[in-house]
């Protein structure tokens, strides 16, 4: 099955809310109530509602983009670190170095590299060697 594309900016509201231990059951109830309003507070230039919107389009696609995962559209080699900071909590200088033009040395498990491997876009090439991993764009 194709995973589902997103918007950065949509998977940055998804990975905060797991970042603050949100659970994929919790989001999918809060969805389906129509209430994430206390999301708010979270992140202030968030604007949650987005993701309702997301979810109105086709709930069942909204399901599985929590449950199964997801592909980012386009992603920038700033909204990359910030995924890796949201979605892994690896951090420049302690689990990765920058170059001008890559992410060198991401320390990452197995599980983490498919997953950081299918979220990102077509513009970076991933490229892992069972305990470290590099991206580069294309």
């Amino acid at each position: 099955m194709e995973l589902q594309k997103i918007t950065l900016m949509d998977a940055y509201m998804i990975e905060t809310l797991r970042s603050n231990g949100i659970s994929n059951n919790e989001i999918l109830a809060q969805i389906e109530q129509g209430n994430v309003d206390g999301w708010q507070d979270l992140h202030e230039h968030f604007d949650f509602n987005e993701l309702l919107k997301l979810a109105e389009q086709d709930i069942r696609s909204f399901r599985s983009i929590l449950l199964e995962g997801y592909k980012v559209k386009y992603v920038t080699f700033k909204g990359l670190q910030n995924l890796i900071k949201l979605r892994f909590g690896k951090v420049k200088d302690k689990d990765y170095q920058l170059t001008e033009t890559s992410i060198e040395n991401l320390k990452l498990n197995e599980d983490q590299a498919l997953t950081l491997k299918q979220m990102i876009s077509q513009n970076w090439i991933f490229s892992w060697d069972g305990g470290t991993g590099s991206l580069s764009h294309r």
